[in-house]
């Protein structure tokens, strides 16, 4: 039996504790800017797109997203790249390898990261294969801001997350085949996908 003179911190420690799950598990309570992936041009200037085939329900079953699409991008010499935008309140599911579905069968490997040189500083994460010409990139979008480690990211803001109403994560992934490993990746076609695609998206 707990002496009744601990039962006042007790009760607000089970106070305190309850905070979140009712902000999350009851009252649901959760924050949308309006943002929206189809925002993005279908034709991002001088590159044009098609809707990949992809399940309808293949975003929300893989990543949890409220909100994607995957496009093919193509530039006038016929080279494509396919691009992945989705958002999502569950942000471990974006940003956890998501090479691993979204580049699936590929041997990807973490070639580091750079950051894009643009109006905005967009850390953006390589991803090469050690045997064939392919590479991969991504960029995390959340709360106005790129995130550049979002594992830092959440544990920084963990406190936070637990006690306010949740914010999607945006995920960018643009892969792209048949390339030289050794260009440097912002020449690439997937390189400037991806900036116009982020600068469609960031303009609504």
């Amino acid at each position: 039996m707990i002496s009744s003179r601990y039962a006042t911190p007790v009760a607000v420690l089970l106070s305190l504790a309850l905070i979140p799950t009712v902000i999350h598990n009851y009252l649901n309570l959760a924050i949308d800017n309006s943002a929206t992936t189809k925002a993005i041009k279908a034709d991002l200037g001088t590159f044009i797109s098609v809707p990949t085939r992809r399940n309808p329900d293949w975003g929300a079953d893989t990543f949890g997203c409220t909100d994607w699409f995957e496009r093919t991008y193509k530039d006038k010499q016929g080279n494509t790249a396919r691009l992945f935008v989705g958002r999502a309140y569950d942000h471990k599911r974006l940003y956890h390898h998501p090479e691993l579905a979204l580049s699936h069968g590929e041997d990807l490997r973490s070639n580091g990261q750079i950051v894009l040189s643009d109006v905005l500083a967009i850390p953006v994460h390589l991803l090469h294969h050690n045997t064939r010409p392919s590479i991969a990139a991504y960029a995390l979008f959340y709360d106005g801001h790129f995130i550049a480690d979002p594992i830092a990211h959440q544990i920084k803001n963990s406190i936070s997350l637990l006690v306010s109403p949740e914010q999607p994560m945006t995920l960018f992934y643009i892969a792209e085949d048949n390339l030289d490993n050794q260009t440097a990746f912002e020449k690439t076609l997937s390189a400037k996908v991806l900036q116009e695609a982020i600068r469609s998206f960031l303009a609504q």
